[in-house]
């Protein structure tokens, strides 16, 4: 990038806008001047009338009939950025499948780490452009540029690294697959800024709509679709009169087909779309940035503040007793005989309830104590932890010649609801806290940090109850004398001298009950805690930067 044409923070007077990472963050004040001259504030003060008086005279149409378009666009840039995601989330299971250890799962859960870390390279992303082609096209296009480059590598070596003679190569995919999950992330960055800018004041809450739905949609087709129609006993049950070998679509046909869409709606919006163009009658979010110094000086700043460091440790802490269920379980029905694609299709119903749980939940957590719904949250989910251990115990013996019978998805369904509802009212819960205490001065970087805090709580223990499962695990040999299954080699002798490894104890039971464990343990003693921090007074939860 030329020096000068690249735009950066160089004063302290200018906001920052919230850049969207959450559809409350939109709901927060961002007009807090975070100067103390008092000339400024009296002109910014002017300037505000003078706006105000400006729209009362000048009455902008409702609705979004006048900015369909680019409602539409925002809604399938959110939609691009799904399908990596969704991807990598069938990934696991697909390896699953191919016997690899819980180690090598552990090892490829770093993949979905990049969206709970985004926001310490959020700031250069708001930072740093070229102004001639626009703030978030300097970064929206070169990224998908480079999703499309990425899917099309992977088109041609997924198969090599899913099939080689040593079994897959968890390395490199996990490299490659982190690499689309870092880009998916910044593309997020991206747009969030873009899409405060790219829709007027009166339908910018149309943002967050187009993000949770885009998403959604993108995660489906990336993972429920694929897996749906890489499957060839799906494909032959339900979609094919004559039976083959292979499914519709394979995972290097998927991500070639996707790679050419990213590439070519990429250049569609790089030449036709401009940013910042101003509709007739239309009133916009004023855009400012903040310096990358800064940014990062104003997060350690807030993280120092007692009552936030504070919370931020509940939150690193708080899911660690849902860490087993939420992460090991639907690879343990996998590895029990329970189809990948069958698992997938059982997240369909389950949109609809989640569209609607937050609705719903919204109402409990809209008072003064919504960490109270957390708090009644909380014991449910770990007892549906320990059901989730259950299910998977009783797994085997329903299982069939054919398969599986209904009854048994029926009770699987059923389970995965009442999770999302324990999971729904908690997230609505955290959320709402988030909004309540986030300093209006600056609440874009506020409540970015609370949520990235929350997405990482989730994220490193999930991540350990994978790599914890095989060291739990004890195994025995049977049928060869003089020998053990410690480990994959002894595992090898054992089956090459006529025996069998059988498996004594299964550390997924024995994290599970651990996990419900440590779980009421932190209820019981912490969660009192998070409780109280909504006592604190609003000072407490204020950031004094200018001090």
């Amino acid at each position: 990038m030329e020096s000068s044409d690249l735009n950066r923070r160089k004063n302290g007077r200018q906001r920052k806008l919230a850049d969207g990472h959450s559809p409350l963050e939109n709901m927060t004040d961002m007009r807090g001047e975070m100067s103390t001259s008092e000339p400024e504030v009296e002109e910014e003060s002017l300037i505000s009338c003078a706006d105000s008086e400006d729209r009362r005279r000048h009455k902008p149409p409702t609705g979004i009939r006048g900015e369909l378009g680019n409602v539409l666009l925002l809604l399938f840039l959110y939609v691009l950025q799904g399908i990596p995601l969704g991807l990598a989330g069938s990934i696991p299971l697909i390896l699953q499948s191919k016997n690899v250890s819980y180690k090598d799962q552990a090892f490829f859960s770093f993949v979905f780490w990049p969206f709970s870390l985004k926001l310490f390279w959020a700031p250069l992303v708001d930072a740093l452009y070229f102004s001639r082609f626009g703030r978030r096209k300097s970064w929206l296009v070169p990224t998908q540029y480079l999703l499309g480059f990425f899917m099309l590598y992977l088109s041609f070596t997924v198969n090599s690294l899913l099939q080689s003679e040593k079994g897959p190569n968890v390395v490199s995919l996990t490299a490659v697959f982190f690499m689309l999950a870092f880009l998916a992330a910044t593309q997020d960055i991206a747009v969030d800024g873009w899409a405060l800018t790219m829709l007027s004041r009166e339908n910018v809450g149309y943002a967050s709509t187009c993000n949770s739905v885009g998403q959604t949609a993108g995660y489906f087709l990336g993972n429920v679709l694929f897996l749906a129609l890489e499957s060839a006993d799906f494909c032959n049950k339900y979609l094919r009169i004559e039976p083959k070998e292979t499914g519709i679509v394979t995972l290097s046909d998927f991500l070639f087909f996707w790679g050419v869409v990213f590439m070519v709606s990429t250049t569609l919006v790089a030449i036709f779309k401009r940013e910042n163009g101003h509709g007739k009658g239309k009133s916009r979010v004023p855009e400012e940035t903040q310096g990358v110094m800064e940014t990062y000086k104003l997060l350690f700043t807030i993280v120092k503040m007692p009552t936030v460091f504070t919370f931020c440790m509940l939150l690193l802490t708080a899911k660690i007793g849902f860490s087993a269920a939420d992460a090991v379980t639907g690879l343990k029905l996998v590895e029990e005989g329970v189809p990948k694609e069958q698992l997938a299709l059982l997240a369909v119903p389950m949109v609809p309830l989640q569209i609607l749980l937050p609705l719903i939940i919204s109402k409990y957590t809209a008072g003064p104590r919504p960490l109270d719904i957390f708090y009644k949250a909380y014991p449910f989910r770990l007892l549906i932890g320990l059901e989730y251990a259950l299910l998977v115990w009783w797994t085997p013996s329903v299982k069939q010649e054919g398969g599986f019978p209904v009854y048994y998805y029926a009770v699987v369904l059923l389970s995965y609801a009442v999770h999302q509802v324990a999971l729904y009212s908690m997230y609505v819960a955290c959320m709402a806290f988030h909004a309540k205490v986030s300093d209006p001065l600056i609440g874009g970087t506020y409540m970015t940090l609370l949520n990235t805090v929350t997405n990482l709580g989730g994220n490193w223990p999930s991540t350990m109850a994978l790599w914890l499962v095989d060291p739990l695990t004890s195994k025995e040999c049977q049928g060869a004398a003089a020998q053990s299954c410690g480990s994959a080699a002894e595992a090898g002798l054992c089956v090459k001298e006529g025996g069998a490894c059988v498996t004594t104890l299964d550390g997924y039971y024995v994290e599970s009950l651990v996990c419900v464990v440590i779980g009421l343990a932190w209820w019981l003693w912490l969660g009192k805690k998070m409780k109280q921090l909504q006592e604190r007074s609003p000072a407490a939860w204020r950031c004094r930067v200018n001090q």
